[in-house]
């Protein structure tokens, strides 16, 4: 298996983001926020499976496997959180621009290692 230090970085955000402050309710906002989009009374329930989702992508990005097709999944999981957040939870964001500002670089990290790092 052939790691690069983009490929740990990408995997390991997923999976902090999905176990510990969602799984692990590290960091509460992001129920509050999940709430707001999916109901309070679901907001336990979806934060969790959100979590358990993105710790899977960050598995998926450890591994190396079709990058192209895990960075596709990954953008459109950006893409489609963010759009959520701010059309629905907007005032509960620490910084929309922000947020998006921050997530426009992880995915150009994202497509870099995808397209640019040798393959084993």
């Amino acid at each position: 298996m052939f790691h690069t230090g983009s490929q740990i970085l990408i995997g390991s955000v997923w999976v902090f983001h999905g176990f510990y402050s969602k799984i692990l309710n590290g960091i509460p906002r992001h129920r509050l926020i999940i709430g707001k989009i999916f109901g309070a009374t679901n907001a336990g329930v979806f934060t969790k499976v959100i979590g358990l989702l993105e710790v899977l992508l960050g598995i998926w990005a450890f591994t190396g496997l079709q990058s192209v097709g895990c960075a596709a999944l990954q953008t459109s999981a950006l893409v489609a959180m963010n759009t959520l957040e701010i059309i629905l939870a907007e005032e509960l964001l620490i910084s929309a621009v922000g947020m998006v500002i921050l997530n426009l670089g992880f995915v150009t990290l994202i497509w870099h290692w995808a397209l640019f790092t040798p393959k084993p």
